[in-house]
C-alpha cells in the first residue's frame, strides 16, 4: 500500500503527503546529523578532559534548540492558521535549511576559541524554531486531506518523514564512518552531512510552494471563519485538548528520543560498541520503523488509534530496564535487539500519533493548538533525553538508570490514554 495506490484523487494525495515528508525529513535529518555525529562534534567544539562533561555539553546544545520549538510553534502556528498551512510549511522548511547549512561552515574550537560552540548554539536555537512549526504544520497539513476513513494511514505519513529523516541521518554518519577515517571526519568530514541539508532544503521548499492549501482550510477561508486570534482562540476554545495533547506527547517524545538518537551513543559509551557498528545498528532499525509506521497508521483506521498508542505505552513501561540491560551489555547482538524492540513497540504509537493530535482540535485553530503543546513536552522532555539520560547515569552510577525515565513517561501517558475517548470514527471538526 503506496501513496501512489491512492484512487480517484490519488495524484493530489500523493503531492499532499510527499510536501509534507519531505520537510520532515530535512527537519530530522539534520537534527539527527548532529545526534549521530555527537562524539565528534563533543570533540570538535566542546574538548574537555573529562569524556562524560564533554558529552553532558554537546547534549545539552542539541537540547538548546528545543527549547525555540514553543517559539516556533507560536509563530509558524499563528501564521498558518491566519494565511494558510502552504505559506507557513514552505517558510519552515527555508529556515531549516539554511541553518543546516550553517553547521557546516561553522569553525571549530581550535579555531577561533569559545566563539565557536556559542555559535553552535546560535545556530541550533535557528533549527530549533523551524523545527517548531514543522511537525504541527504537517500533521494539520497532511490530515486535513486525507479521506475521512483513511486519516490514520495519511497522517501515519508523517512519521515516515521524521523516520526517513533520521534514518538519512544515520545512514549518511555511517557512510562517512566507513569511507573515510577518524582523522579527516575531525578535518573536515564532518561538515559534509550539514552541507548537504540544504539541496533537500531547497527541494522541500519548492514542492510545499507548489501546492494548494488543504480542502478544510481553503472552506474556511471561502465562509470567511479563518482565525484572526488563533493563539487566544486555541486557549479559549480548547483548554482541556491542548493538556491531553501535552500528556500523549510524554511517552511519544521520550521514547523517540531515547531510541532514535540516544541509544547509539548508549552503545558506544557504555556497551563499548564500535561506533561504525552502532551507527549500522541505529540504521538497520530505522528503516524497519519507517517500514512499519504507515501499516500501524492503516491499521488504527481499522481498531481506533487506542488501541495501538496504549500498545506502544504498555511495552515500554515493562521492558524499560531490560532495554537499556541488553544495550549496554557489551554485546552487538543484544544491543541490536534491545533497539531493534524498542522500535518496534514504538511504531504503533507513531502510525497513530498524527491523527489523534489532528482529531482532537478544530481547523481553525489546529496549526496553533496542536503545535504549542507538543512543542513544549518535546523541549522540555524529548529534547534534553539524552542529557538527562547521560546525567541520571553519571549521578546514579547505575548503566541502567535511563530506564526510569523511560517507563516513568509511559505510565504517565498510558494513564492519560485510558481516560481518553476514541475519536477515530468521528468527523475532522
Amino acid at each position: 500500500m503506496t501513496a501512489a495506490a491512492l484512487p480517484v484523487e490519488g495524484q493530489t494525495y500523493q503531492r499532499a503527503i510527499t510536501a509534507g515528508v519531505i520537510g520532515n525529513v530535512l527537519e530530522w535529518y539534520d537534527f539527527g546529523v548532529y545526534g549521530y555525529l555527537v562524539p565528534t562534534i563533543s570533540a570538535l567544539f566542546f574538548p574537555s578532559g573529562d569524556p562524560t562533561i564533554s558529552l553532558l555539553l554537546t547534549f545539552a546544545v542539541f537540547g538548546v534548540g528545543f527549547v525555540m520549538r514553543p517559539v516556533g510553534s507560536i509563530v509558524f502556528g499563528i501564521y498558518g492558521d491566519r494565511y494558510g498551512r502552504r505559506k507557513a510549511l514552505s517558510a519552515v522548511v527555508f529556515v531549516m535549511a539554511l541553518s543546516t547549512f550553517a553547521i557546516g561552515l561553522l569553525p571549530t574550537y581550535a579555531d577561533v576559541g569559545i566563539a565557536a560552540p556559542i555559535m553552535l548554539v546560535v545556530v541550533r536555537l535557528f533549527q530549533g524554531l523551524s523545527a517548531g512549526g514543522e511537525w504541527g504544520g504537517s500533521t494539520a497539513y497532511i490530515v486535513e486531506f486525507a479521506p475521512p476513513t483513511r486519516r490514520g494511514f495519511f497522517g501515519s505519513w508523517q512519521l515516515v518523514g521524521v523516520g526517513g529523516g533520521f534514518l538519512l541521518g544515520s545512514l549518511t554518519a555511517a557512510l562517512l564512518n566507513n569511507a573515510v577515517d577518524k582523522a579527516t571526519v575531525l578535518a573536515w568530514g564532518w561538515r559534509l552531512p550539514f552541507l548537504f541539508g540544504i539541496a533537500v532544503g531547497l527541494v522541500g521548499a519548492y514542492l510545499r510552494w507548489r501546492l494548494d492549501d488543504t480542502p478544510k482550510y481553503t472552506e474556511l477561508e471561502e465562509t470567511g471563519r479563518v482565525s484572526q486570534v488563533p493563539l487566544v482562540e486555541a486557549f479559549r476554545e480548547c483548554p482541556r485538548e491542548i493538556a491531553l495533547a501535552f500528556g500523549i506527547t510524554l511517552h511519544n517524545t521520550v521514547a523517540y528520543y531515547i531510541s532514535l538518537i540516544y541509544m547509539t551513543g548508549y552503545m558506544v559509551t557504555v556497551g563499548k560498541v564500535p561506533q561504525g557498528t552502532a551507527l549500522w545498528i541505529s540504521t538497520a532499525c530505522l528503516a524497519v520503523f519507517v517500514l512499519l509506521i504507515p501499516f500501524m497508521g492503516w491499521l488504527s483506521d481499522k481498531v481506533g488509534r487506542k488501541p495501538l498508542l496504549i500498545a506502544s505505552c504498555v511495552g515500554y513501561a515493562v521492558l524499560g530496564y531490560p532495554f537499556f540491560l541488553m544495550a549496554g551489555s557489551g554485546s552487538a547482538g543484544l544491543a541490536f535487539l534491545a533497539q531493534l524492540l524498542m522500535i518496534v513497540l514504538l511504531a504503533p504509537y507513531a502510525g497513530a500519533c498524527p491523527a489523534f493530535y489532528a482529531e482532537i482540535f478544530p481547523t481553525k485553530v489546529r496549526y496553533t493548538a496542536l503545535s504549542i503543546p507538543y512543542n513544549i513536552a518535546v523541549a522540555v522532555f524529548g529534547g534534553f533525553a539524552p542529557f538527562i539520560a547521560t546525567y541520571l547515569i553519571a549521578m546514579s552510577g547505575s548503566k541502567q538508570a535511563p530506564a526510569v525515565y523511560v517507563i516513568t513517561a509511559a505510565i504517565v501517558t498510558l494513564v492519560i490514554l485510558l481516560k481518553t475517548r476514541e475519536r477515530a470514527f468521528q468527523p475532522l471538526g
